[in-house]
């Protein structure tokens, strides 16, 4: 397995799920964005985008996706919930929300902010970042019984979700987290398989 990554980017999701599961894989750092800086990385990934993942014939640029694959494909059920759990549905909304719903207006907000700012642009960023802390909603209420996502125990739904409070963090936006989103985010980033996938390359810097 191999994984292209840039620090802070959504390829920490994948990164830190191996991290986690003790399963071997080469790591290619980059700088971020990659396509401006990494200009032959576009004939990796056409895209330009991090993660890019492969095994073996298996190709995947999707970052909960892959937290998904490796689960599944690797029996890694301790991370994980099958099918036949009562709980699989929560534990699907949860992975996949943490993209659609969480990071998407984090990203724009980030790029207008941060990578490709104007006046005009400052305004679409503030309803963004308006966007995210109101799609926290969801999350608010869960952590306020509840310790993890799923079945009373970390999974990669904990992973997914928590990279977007993670992001929201180096965004500045974390000082409108209720107290509970807070407590769990510095319950997850406490995790050595964090720490450890969070250090490799350098720092994201923004502002």
């Amino acid at each position: 397995m191999k994984l292209w990554h840039c620090n802070g980017a959504r390829s920490l999701r994948p990164l830190w799920a191996l991290e986690e599961m003790g399963l071997d894989y080469e790591l290619e750092v980059l700088p971020f964005p990659p396509r401006i800086f990494d200009r032959e990385y576009l004939s990796v990934n056409s895209l330009g985008t991090v993660p890019f993942f492969l095994d073996g014939e298996t190709q995947m640029t999707e970052s909960a996706g892959i937290c998904q694959y490796l689960v599944d494909r690797y029996q890694q059920y301790d991370f994980g919930l099958k099918p036949d759990h009562p709980e699989y549905g929560a534990y699907l909304n949860w992975l996949h929300h943490s993209d659609a719903t969480l990071t998407f207006p984090q990203t724009i907000a980030m790029r207008y902010y941060y990578l490709d700012p104007t006046p005009e642009k400052q305004a679409v960023a503030d309803d963004y970042s308006k966007w995210y802390i109101a799609r926290l909603r969801r999350l608010d209420t869960h952590l306020e019984n509840n310790e993890f996502l799923c079945n009373n125990r970390f999974t990669v739904a904990d992973i997914a979700v928590a990279y977007a409070l993670f992001l929201g963090k180096a965004l500045k936006f974390d000082q409108r987290y209720q107290p509970q989103t807070k407590d769990y985010l510095d319950r997850m980033m406490a995790r050595p398989a964090f720490q450890k996938a969070n250090s490799f390359g350098e720092p994201l810097q923004l502002g």
